[in-house]
């Protein structure tokens, strides 16, 4: 139940303009320090989640990887394996569904 709020509340954050989506750009983003959260499909390639893991572990960021990219595709509407969140208020508050 809290893993779909998580996402409806990504679907909003989406909506209201604070993601990122893609590897690079979140990568970039989390480089310059503007990614609150960074969100990788459990199904990525062992590259891509190895690159942006190892990013969000050096700038610490905190890093979720509970989501199948259908699942993330469908709640932001595109097909994307990586998400960033860039508010500090939408990540606080997946971070708080996706753990309890």
């Amino acid at each position: 139940m809290n893993k779909q709020k998580a996402l409806n509340l990504l679907g909003l954050a989406m909506r209201a303009g604070k993601l990122v989506t893609g590897e690079e750009m979140t990568v970039q983003k989390i480089r310059t320090q503007e990614v609150k959260l960074a969100l990788v499909a459990e199904n990525a390639g062992k590259n891509t989640r190895k690159k942006v893991k190892d990013k969000s572990a050096f700038y610490q960021v905190p890093f979720v990887d509970c989501f199948h990219s259908s699942e993330l595709s469908q709640a932001i509407g595109r097909q994307r394996l990586v998400v960033g969140v860039l508010d500090s208020g939408f990540a606080k508050k997946i971070k708080e569904l996706i753990s309890s």
